[in-house]
């Protein structure tokens, strides 16, 4: 996807549209961390104790589900 950045004031905003903010879990209330290496923009929820317990959890689900079939990836 290509986006613009659209004018905002005396500054310049990026349009996140709601599917891709939907896949994140994020909306209006949520704080972003960004980041660059000086040539690439780095934007990412910021990871709030709740996103750590939930991804800890559908990792931890992965793990039981496939572990037969991420052992055999491994060797």
């Amino acid at each position: 996807m290509r986006k613009k950045l659209t004018r905002h004031g005396n500054s310049l905003a990026l349009v996140i549209e709601k599917p891709i903010l939907d896949l994140l879990g994020a909306d209006a209330e949520t704080a972003f961390d960004i980041t660059t290496d000086g040539q690439v923009l780095i934007l990412a929820p910021m990871q709030t104790e709740e996103r750590r317990k939930a991804f800890s959890s559908a990792l931890e689900r992965v793990n039981i589900t496939y572990a037969k079939a991420l052992k055999r990836l491994a060797e």
